[in-house]
């Protein structure tokens, strides 16, 4: 029997296999690292007097608790600035490279390590964050762990783990106009919802997937722990080596030429048996936006707010009304009626270059809505940021209305200074929508950047068909 692409990328990298039901030894690539998760990793390594097995495999950054503007005046919140002096003082005593805020290659820990090519075709990656998923858009097997695992990982290089299950999602023919990536993934969670994952691994395949960009692809991977699964994958191809090459920390020369010839067997087999399979029609798919409070309660944005009457299943009928009340909505109301206060375009799901290109062709020659109290544009990293000012897109931004941000995690969380106030209803790129998730009280429509465009130009939830 052949093998999954993510059962390949395990066999690779198989130090031990468990016996009698134990878990098996994994070698890990990279390890990536930001402020929140690390500091009780680093506290242990010193409490046990260790040292990082390979410190040349960990690189760290600031994000979560870094501000966007400012960047160069002390920190406003007293917590934030510990969380960040702590990572700095760790970096610097155990020798793990830090970009640090200000630092050119700073970003979100998931953003900037495509850019600077260190995610690569069939590495085994971890962080101390869900979302570590995004890298297995390049075929890397890349998932979150917990801080006693980071400690793990620096102390052996190495992780325990029992093998995943394997998911097929198959998008099969030609998206539609104005269909992006993140209306695939919304689509896929609300179809199969957010624990429809559960110990999975997700393989994205079909043409639909196929003819993503990176950034798109990284979009889909992003969003796969929001369905519940352990790490979402797509077979690297030639858009994959496209990106990488020339990257700085891509291989070059002969190096380069055996990578490929690698990458390339990066494939599940004609023969391979998925634990179970999804198959959806790029056809049918319109742009998506969430209506409730976890990622899996959204809808086309043609639809109307439902009905929980109308739902059978009693868990989930009663979630809906919570979802409903709190989100301050009526059964029945058009999605595209919903007024909106933030437009929120950033995050490790939707803050690449593609995606602020994206944003700032519709937002040409418009000014953001009356109505509409704020737009903030954050890049993912400070070199997509340097990048979209060497295009002019900040100018196309700050000529809307909006706000031009430096790179950080920024209002995905609150987590840092830019929070919504209570009640306050935001159209946001980034990847969930729980309650308070950007702030107490907060409402939280998540959506592409194109829709969330549209939107900072009409003030109610809008597409750009509808301009």
């Amino acid at each position: 029997m052949g093998m999954t692409l993510a059962e390949k990328v395990w066999a690779d990298h198989l130090v031990r296999k468990g016996d009698n039901g134990a878990p098996d030894l994994l070698y890990i690539d990279l390890m990536l690292m930001h402020e929140v998760t690390s500091p009780q990793a680093f506290d242990g390594l010193r409490l046990a007097g260790r040292t990082p097995r390979h410190v040349d495999q960990l690189i760290a950054t600031e994000d979560h608790n870094t501000p966007t503007v400012d960047i160069d005046r002390p920190n406003p919140d007293e917590t934030s600035a510990l969380q960040l002096t702590t990572l700095e003082k760790n970096c610097r005593e155990f020798g793990v490279r830090l970009h640090p805020l200000g630092d050119a290659d700073q970003g979100i820990v998931h953003a900037f390590a495509p850019v600077l090519g260190l995610t690569q075709p069939g590495m085994t990656i971890v962080c101390g964050d869900s979302h570590t998923s995004t890298h297995g858009a390049f075929g890397a097997l890349a998932f979150g762990i917990g801080t006693s695992e980071v400690e793990h990982v620096m102390a052996t290089q190495t992780l325990s783990l029992k093998p995943f299950k394997t998911m097929a999602i198959n998008i099969d023919g030609d998206l539609p106009d104005g269909v992006t990536a993140k209306d695939i993934i919304l689509a896929i969670i609300a179809r199969i919802g957010t624990g429809g994952g559960q110990g999975y691994v997700l393989e994205y395949r079909g043409k639909a997937i196929e003819q993503l960009s990176m950034d798109a692809r990284m979009t889909i991977c992003n969003m796969s722990i929001e369905a519940g699964a352990r790490a979402g994958m797509i077979a690297p191809d030639e858009t994959t080596f496209a990106y990488l090459k020339g990257r700085p920390h891509a291989p070059q020369g002969e190096l380069w030429d055996q990578a490929i010839e690698y990458w390339r067997t990066l494939k599940t087999d004609d023969d391979a048996v998925f634990d179970a399979e999804v198959t959806l029609d790029a056809a049918d798919l319109e742009p998506f936006v969430t209506w409730g409070t976890n990622p899996g309660q959204g809808a086309p944005i043609s639809a109307s707010i439902p009905d929980p009457a109308t739902i059978a299943d009693a868990t989930e009928r009663t979630a809906a009304e919570r979802a409903i009340a709190y989100m301050g909505l009526t059964p029945g109301q058009k999605i595209k009626d919903i007024p909106v206060d933030t437009v929120f375009i950033g995050s490790c799901t939707n803050g690449r270059i593609e995606d602020l290109r994206t944003a700032a062709a519709i937002m040409k020659g418009h000014r953001k809505a009356d109505s509409i109290h704020r737009v903030l544009v954050v890049p993912a990293s400070s070199r997509i940021r340097l990048q979209a000012e060497e295009e002019g897109l900040d100018r196309i931004f700050k000529d809307f209305g909006a706000e031009w941000r430096n790179a950080g995690c920024s209002m995905c969380l609150g987590m840092n200074p830019d929070k919504l106030v209570e009640h306050e209803r935001s159209i946001s790129t980034s990847n969930r929508n729980f309650e308070g998730r950007q702030g107490k009280g907060s409402r939280t429509h998540l959506a592409s950047p194109a829709v969330a465009a549209a939107t900072a130009i009409r003030g109610t939830i809008s597409s750009p068909a509808d301009l």
